[in-house]
């Protein structure tokens, strides 16, 4: 069973059970919204019985009256009005809250997928599209839209007439709703699209802003992202464009409509079937009843975007893995043992590294070499679970990578890469791996172990120095040295250095030597990719990596004693166990 596969996002879990179910709270809106959009009569009232009964009669009593009633109804419907805000409002950060670590999760777990770091932090920014439409008047408009009845059915009881002409209004700016739908949809994939495309060419050019400035090809960077930059704009102002023509429209339907129904209620007026309060009271209720179609029209490109960002994240939050139902295996001491592992490059499947397999037990160190783009790297990170595999698996004491609980396997795993980023924060949160439980004699040994524990004192701050983001307040060989602290923190058993002293100097590599040394002597197995060759020295195993395929493994002193490595038969498929050392 292979440790991790390649696979496309499904929806194995329903986006309620990552973030809870808003059903109670999402009843309460709508009967909230009943009775706001009830309490929205008052002036319709107000209006028939100031002009049908206070004014005719001329009464003053019943003037006061209805003016106290209606003021009490108005601060009622107020404070039901704040009420379902401050509700959206916490709606919305209750769901940021649940959403954006999970989110934040799937951005990490992106990138092992062969997505961009602009596309997978398109997920961050898709909670904050569904956060912001549940703070806004987005909402207001979906849940008054089912309540326009109530005006409506209130016109048509005042003439029958009026409300048929209501509703076939109501009825003109439904479609044009529906329109605005239709037309927007593919824009707005489109605009999606556009937006990914710009934020990919600003983020390559801000992580290659060195190269673009010493080759001096800076403006022809910058021509590239004007020209993406340019159908973005095109493509948001024809989205605009539509929503603001069909929203344009919808409001000139609205003033059409009012202008008729006081038309209207005047011919039946004079015709003797309409009081005077009623054609007040009519243009009221009617505004009311058309009101939510004309906000949802002019907040639809947010409906639309929150429904996309909400449908995408749906989907990719099934890329978490579920850890809390896999037993803690306990820490992994005896052998490693890799079989078939096969290796695709993520996104374009492209197979780097097929069918290997060797067995190492503890205190063996390995060391890797071969070609450029021969697959060493590759290899490494389908050893430690950066990179799916394809076929076969990855076992710790007989248990494969998939079996671990993820925050037991790290413990157990160390991992130097070849490119080493450190993390804003300090040096001693960098070594910990930011673990606010670990005490500070275990990041003391780590830095030790990799010989770091010198530089890092004669440093100002110490421990305690800051290094910014990627740490580039250091050299890129004291950063290789604290990424090996790093792989080392908390004695995994596990422990795979890429090209681990591609910076170092002299002292630095018999620092690494020593290190190597330690860790087999407590017991971990250890990995080296190495393109020098005194890194070797302290190695028993090397194993020759060519063309994506494992083509020889053997001692040390025999493999490097030829000229060209020994290749054994079958070495797409060779499994050789290795004794401890």
């Amino acid at each position: 069973m292979a440790s991790q596969r390649t696979k496309k996002p499904t929806e194995l879990a329903d986006l309620s059970k990552r973030i809870g179910s808003f059903g109670t709270m999402i009843l309460a809106l709508f009967l909230l919204s009943g009775v706001i959009n009830l309490l929205a009569l008052t002036g319709s009232l107000y209006m028939l019985q100031i002009y049908d009964r206070a004014i005719p009669g001329g009464s003053v009593p019943t003037l006061v009256a209805l003016s106290v009633l209606a003021i009490g109804l108005y601060l009622f419907q107020g404070v039901f009005d704040t009420l379902r805000s401050q509700i959206l409002v916490r709606m919305g950060a209750r769901f940021d809250a649940r959403l954006a670590p999970l989110a934040h999760e799937v951005v990490i777990e992106m990138t092992r997928y062969g997505y961009s770091t602009p596309e997978a932090m398109e997920r961050g920014r898709d909670v904050d599209t569904v956060r912001g439409f549940l703070s806004g008047s987005a909402p207001v408009a979906l849940f008054d839209l089912p309540w326009m009845p109530i005006f409506l059915g209130f016109v048509y009881l005042l003439h029958p007439y009026l409300g048929l002409l209501t509703l076939g209004g109501a009825l003109v700016l439904c479609a044009l709703t529906g329109l605005t739908e239709l037309f927007t949809r593919r824009s707005a994939a489109k605009l999606h699209a556009a937006a990914v495309r710009r934020n990919l060419l600003a983020d390559a050019h801000a992580r290659n802003a060195d190269i673009l400035k010493a080759m001096g090809f800076a403006d022809r960077a910058v021509v590239r992202f004007k020209e993406a930059n340019a159908e973005h704009l095109r493509i948001q102002m024809r989205t605009s464009d539509i929503v603001g023509t069909f929203g344009s429209l919808s409001k000139v339907v609205r003033m059409m409509l009012q202008s008729a129904l006081l038309g209207l209620g005047a011919y039946l007026t004079i015709a003797g079937e309409l009081s005077a309060g009623s054609i007040i009271a009519c243009s009221v209720a009617s505004a009311r009843a058309l009101a939510p179609v004309d906000l949802a029209i002019g907040n639809w490109k947010i409906v639309v975007a929150a429904r996309r960002s909400l449908r995408r994240l749906r989907h990719t939050l099934a890329t978490i893995e579920d850890n809390d139902r896999r037993l803690a295996l306990p820490r992994p001491r005896h052998a490693l043992k890799v079989q078939g592992m096969t290796v695709v490059a993520p996104g374009s499947g492209a197979v780097l590294l097929s069918e290997v397999s060797f067995d190492l037990k503890a205190g063996s160190a390995l060391g890797l070499i071969g070609p450029s783009g021969g697959g060493k790297s590759s290899l490494v990170k389908g050893l430690v679970g950066v990179w799916p595999l394809l076929r076969g698996s990855v076992r710790l004491d007989g248990a494969d990578l998939d079996q671990w609980r993820a925050d037991i396997l790290g413990r157990e795993i160390g991992y130097l890469p070849q490119e080493v980023s450190l993390l804003d924060g300090t040096i001693a949160e960098n070594i910990s791996r930011f673990d606010t439980q670990a005490e500070d004699a275990a990041i003391v040994a780590a830095a030790q172990a990799a010989g770091v524990h010198d530089m890092i004192t004669q440093l100002p701050q110490g421990y305690q120095t800051e290094l910014g983001p990627n740490g580039l307040s250091l050299s890129a060989g004291q950063r290789q040295r604290i990424g090996l602290a790093r792989a080392m923190f908390g004695d995994p058993f596990l422990v795979v250095l890429d090209e681990p002293n591609s910076n170092l100097d002299s002292d630095g590599e018999v620092a690494l030597g020593h290190a190597i040394g330690a860790m087999r002597e407590r017991g971990a197995i250890v990995i080296v990719i190495a393109h020098r060759p005194r890194v070797l020295e302290s190695v028993d195993y090397v194993g020759v990596v060519r063309g994506g395929k494992l083509v020889a493994l053997g001692p040390r002193s025999e493999i490097m004693k030829n000229t060209a490595p020994i290749p054994f038969p079958g070495a797409a498929k060779a499994h050789t166990t290795l004794a401890g050392a």
